[in-house]
């Protein structure tokens, strides 16, 4: 990391989803000139979402990427300085805190948010990623609701997943769980959950061979591993429930995490083992990833900088 301080500012927000816009907005309105880097996707996971129809205040729904920009507009309005840049390195060791910009630009702050957010994992097979967003989609409760009386599949085989497949066994005429072992990662509660519902049909020893479809899904070719046979099953709507990955790596020397790489919190507030840095948004939280659950985790964030910068008498 290069020694030479480019610029010095008063709070840092690295990350630009629901919860570093909504802290961007409030520490704005604050008077505390923040500085937010939209990393490698601005917007975040949200910018991968077509229709988003559980965000109070849109009575018609809204497209993921379109509220993104209403909430960025709302931001610089506010007075916020919106930046486009990746956070490459951080050096916590002491305050001021360092954060290098696209592995250049040094930036110095004693007041930090973290809102870096989860990437979803996936399959990582061709038709997966032509058909993200037509049908394929990494959160059943986010886009369940658009295959209300159609057929769909998920993949995965932990307690996400198993939730998951009986949110949408509720919304769907029939759930097509593929499971690549014999048995399941699931608690053996969230396991009996999904065995005892009618509509849910699991496929055990089987992995995706591909998604089928050219502009949305209509069908999926599953690979039974054990038998080496393959069929199709025509469905509407297919589901990664594999896990996420937090974005946290550049943190890990200095923040504390659990063992998957989720920031600690303090509970009830946005505050982890550094004075000064905070963490909002997906980055902090594997229960809930919504986004306004992590619009207002980062009003949070907003509100515990300005209490502390307060103490350092900015």
């Amino acid at each position: 990391m290069s020694n030479e301080v480019s610029e010095k500012v008063e709070l840092l927000i690295i990350g630009s989803g629901p919860a570093g816009y909504t802290a961007a907005i409030y520490a704005a309105r604050a008077g505390l000139k923040p500085v937010l880097y939209q990393g490698i996707q601005p917007g975040g996971q949200l910018t991968i979402t077509t229709e988003v129809e559980n965000y109070p205040g849109y009575p018609d729904g809204i497209q993921g990427p379109e509220m993104m920009v209403h909430f960025e507009k709302q931001a610089t309005r506010m007075g916020a300085d919106i930046r486009y840049g990746l956070a490459t390195k951080v050096d916590f060791s002491k305050q001021p805190y360092k954060v290098e910009i696209d592995e250049e630009y040094l930036i110095e702050s004693n007041a930090i948010i973290i809102c870096t957010g989860a990437s979803a994992k996936w399959l990582g097979i061709e038709s997966e990623q032509r058909l993200n967003g037509f049908g394929v989609s990494a959160c059943a409760v986010c886009d369940g609701f658009f295959f209300k009386g159609k057929e769909v599949a998920i993949v995965g085989a932990g307690d996400t997943a198993a939730e998951e497949a009986l949110y949408l066994s509720k919304l769907c005429t029939t759930v097509h769980m593929i499971v690549r072992k014999g048995e399941m990662r699931a608690s053996k509660v969230m396991q009996e959950r999904v065995l005892n519902t009618s509509n849910i049909k699991v496929y055990w020893d089987s992995v995706t061979d591909e998604i089928l479809g050219e502009n949305k899904v209509n069908g999926v070719r599953i690979h039974d591993t054990k038998n080496d046979t393959k069929i199709e099953v025509p469905i509407s709507g297919f589901f990664v429930a594999i896990g996420h990955n937090p974005n946290s790596g550049i943190f890990k020397d200095y923040i504390d995490m659990d063992e998957t790489g989720y920031i600690k919190t303090i509970p009830g507030t946005s505050k982890t083992n550094l004075q000064g840095v905070f963490a909002a948004g997906d980055v902090q939280d594997k229960n809930y990833r919504q986004a306004v659950t992590a619009a207002g985790s980062g009003c949070m964030a907003a509100l515990d900088a300005e209490r502390y910068l307060a103490t350092l008498g900015h």
